[in-house]
């Protein structure tokens, strides 16, 4: 790694982002023990989407879960019993394409990234669930399979800092044009099982021409979310085109624009968390603690 690179907020250090499991568990309190031995959660018969059992209707049962294939084949209604998920896996989709190797004040945005998925993941994990990691640049995407406790976390955490440095050394290199995003997520499929959450960090430039389609067709077996990474010191320069100079001498422009960022912001039809590159990662946390509550489900 080149020494000029070697600082805060453009390397990313594995160490850096191990401390962050305080600053995750700190934002939403206590994790939740598991009712058995091993400290991992056990869920229990409920209204997930999982079915445990098809038996005949009874007295006070929902209607909505009646089964429409076991009640045509007996003549008899039958209705459909749920448990929650026994397994919650997380994907975590860092973009670490050209476009985000860059940032205006405390860190590149795709530091910014890897360090709001970091502190997700450590939540997955205390929680008793397994995360997976996918990191996209401008070279051959880094995959980690979704793993559970500590262990699979310092393998993604690993992976992160990995997948980083190479990207910042073929953007070095002079290979600055980002592959669409569309593209690099055909592989989720392969990746996470259905059901998984899906946490995809990103500035979503260059999306592609079908990233809409792609996320709409995730949606129906996966849950999709999306963190947009930006750099809100930008927001607040007058409107324009601002050249930047890269360490390797060459240069590129920051589109500038007058005002703050909307309340809402909505990528390829998907409502996206946006988290400004500039803050402190405790603050991102709060946020990130506000927008995935421990009881949410994937």
């Amino acid at each position: 790694m080149s020494a000029p690179l070697d600082v805060p907020g453009v390397r990313l250090r594995a160490g850096d982002l191990i401390a962050l499991r305080p600053v995750a568990l700190a934002a939403v309190g206590e994790p939740a023990l598991s009712d058995l031995p091993g400290g991992f959660i056990t869920r229990k018969r409920g209204h997930g989407q999982e079915v445990a059992d098809i038996r005949e209707y009874m007295t006070g049962d929902d209607l909505r879960h009646l089964d429409r294939g076991s009640t045509a084949r007996t003549a008899r209604p039958h209705v459909r019993q749920f448990q929650e998920e026994r397994d919650r896996v997380t994907l975590l989709i860092a973009d670490f394409r050209p476009s985000m190797l860059w940032g205006l004040t405390r860190a590149f945005r795709s530091v910014s990234a890897a360090e709001a998925l970091t502190l997700l993941g450590w939540r997955v994990i205390e929680e008793g669930g397994r995360v997976g990691l996918l990191a996209l640049s401008a070279g051959e995407p880094v995959i980690i399979p979704a793993r559970g406790r500590v262990r699979g976390m310092l393998d993604v955490i690993g992976a992160l800092a990995r997948a980083h440095d190479a990207a910042l050394e073929t953007a070095l290199a002079g290979d600055l044009d980002d592959p669409p995003l569309d593209g690099g997520l055909s592989r989720v499929e392969r990746i996470a099982p259905r059901g998984a959450e899906l946490v995809i960090a990103s500035g979503f430039e260059n999306p592609g021409n079908s990233l809409e389609d792609r996320l709409n067709a995730l949606g129906r077996t996966r849950a999709p979310r999306l963190l947009l990474i930006s750099e809100t010191a930008a927001t607040r320069l007058p409107r324009g085109s601002y050249p930047i100079r890269l360490p390797d001498g060459t240069r590129t422009r920051v589109a500038g624009a007058s005002g703050g960022a909307a309340p809402e912001v909505r990528i390829a039809g998907h409502v996206a968390l946006e988290l400004d590159a500039g803050a402190a990662v405790e603050e991102t946390a709060r946020h990130l603690a506000a927008a995935f509550p421990k009881d949410r489900e994937p």
